[in-house]
């Protein structure tokens, strides 16, 4: 609902949400920390949403920082993932650490702090995730292992060719 004038009604229109449109970085860090651990645990986004009475789209926009979870939720989060709340935090880098959180009350005046270009964690990549999952299945450990060093191997001769 709008206001006559059209600006929003309510303290907490766009509470949270940078003046560029793009998601608070602690949100997306959070999101990506709420995707890993549905991820290694193997549970569709349709899963984690019955268990938390939501859509999958709903767990979508929490999954990219799109929609900030609150406390309660966080909370419900933690328990069906089987991990604490403090997990969504783990790892945060120190540029969402440091993003400041706008509100209606701050918006008046003062400074924004540039939340720079926040990139997601490498490690939160459905990529990475499934290559671990793949990696774990694997029963042999002396198979694992090898597998294990020709990857560093590849990834060191990469490097070593960017490098020339």
């Amino acid at each position: 609902m709008q206001a006559a004038t059209g600006a929003p009604r309510g303290r907490r229109a766009g509470a949270g949400r940078p003046k560029t449109g793009k998601p608070n970085p602690i949100d997306v860090h959070v999101g990506s920390r709420v995707r890993l651990r549905r991820t290694l645990l193997g549970m569709s986004q349709e899963k984690l949403g019955e268990a938390i009475g939501l859509t999958f789209q709903q767990v979508q926009k929490y999954e990219r920082g799109a929609n900030r979870i609150g406390a309660s939720r966080l909370f419900d989060l933690s328990r069906v993932l089987d991990v604490p709340v403090s997990f969504f935090f783990d790892d945060m880098p120190a540029e969402a650490a440091a993003a400041r959180i706008d509100d209606d009350e701050d918006a008046a005046g003062g400074e924004e702090r540039a939340t720079g270009g926040y990139e997601p964690d490498p490690m939160a990549k459905r990529e990475t995730l499934e290559l671990v999952r793949a990696y774990y299945k694997i029963n042999d450990p002396s198979v694992r292992k090898r597998l294990f060093e020709l990857t560093k191997a590849v990834a060191n001769a990469a490097v070593a060719e960017a490098a020339e």
